[in-house]
């Protein structure tokens, strides 16, 4: 017991010590979509957080919600302080873009992260991307089809590791919305997730509310998504269910788990815990 509270408090000494001499810089509104319209010039800027004194870094390309039609880039407090950069992305919205043009600019800034974050320190082999919502169905779409960042010359499959959160891999409903199609009657067409399934070679951490609090039937969404991932042989996909968490509280538990799933990744341990 002694040796155990020993090794406990040692960890917890460590871990702050390590937090006092990491010092991290932030710049803002980096724009990062350049060419393709005055809305993308408007929009099209991303914020980044990274550690000053760490090498070889890892980060985290981080898109926020709202439902394609709403939101600001946002740099989470709860991914700060972790050795890890964090790039806050905004991207082009709903009805002013298309769906095709909001994941075209997701694909931009994730390439930004692969062509640049070397210059800020970090490793362009410890990419990772995640995002809630709306920002999880922008992941999910860039990852899984692979035309996207082809087109700025990147290889999807050199992400480290995806993390959508409360994402919906159905036709989006506000996509659908455009088209007359209310929220509840669902659609899958190229703009949907689930219609890009392949063998991924990441792993993938599909993240959901609790599926009593969840939006649209969003838990069953993804586990669905999930099981056909993994009949696709997709054995490092992960589903996770955040008891008690509604679809907008459930970033909290998420944040953890991503952290710690990033640390086990770079480090070759079993994931998945």
């Amino acid at each position: 017991m002694k040796r155990t509270i020993i090794t406990v408090v040692l960890a917890v000494i460590s871990i702050a010590l390590f937090a006092q001499r990491t010092t991290y810089k932030t710049v803002t509104d980096i724009p990062y979509h350049t060419g393709a319209g005055e809305y993308a010039e408007e929009r099209c800027k991303l914020d980044i957080y990274y550690p000053e004194n760490i090498k070889d870094f890892p980060t985290i390309v981080w898109f926020h919600g709202g439902g394609i039609e709403g939101g600001n880039k946002e740099l989470p407090m709860d991914l700060r302080n972790s050795g890890m950069a964090i790039i806050g992305v905004n991207y082009r919205l709903l009805p002013k873009a298309t769906v095709q043009e909001a994941i075209d600019d997701a694909a931009a800034a994730v390439a930004w992260a692969f062509k640049h974050i070397a210059e800020y320190g970090g490793s362009d082999k410890k990419i990772f991307v995640a995002g809630h919502s709306a920002g999880g169905y922008l992941t999910d779409m860039i990852v899984l089809d692979k035309d996207y960042l082809a087109k700025y010359g990147v290889d999807a499959d050199n992400i480290a590791g995806a993390f959508p959160y409360s994402a919906q891999v159905i036709t989006h409903y506000n996509v659908r919305k455009q088209s007359g199609i209310g929220a509840l009657d669902p659609r899958i067409d190229e703009t949907a997730p689930i219609y890009h399934m392949r063998k991924l070679p990441m792993p993938l951490f599909v993240f959901s509310g609790d599926r009593e609090l969840e939006l649209y039937g969003r838990y069953e969404e993804q586990a669905y998504f999930w099981r056909m991932m993994k009949l696709n042989g997709n054995d490092k996909c992960y589903l996770y269910e955040f008891d008690g968490f509604d679809h907008g509280s459930m970033p909290l538990p998420a944040h953890a788990v991503m952290k710690r799933q990033i640390r086990d990744i770079l480090a070759g341990k079993e994931l998945g815990r």
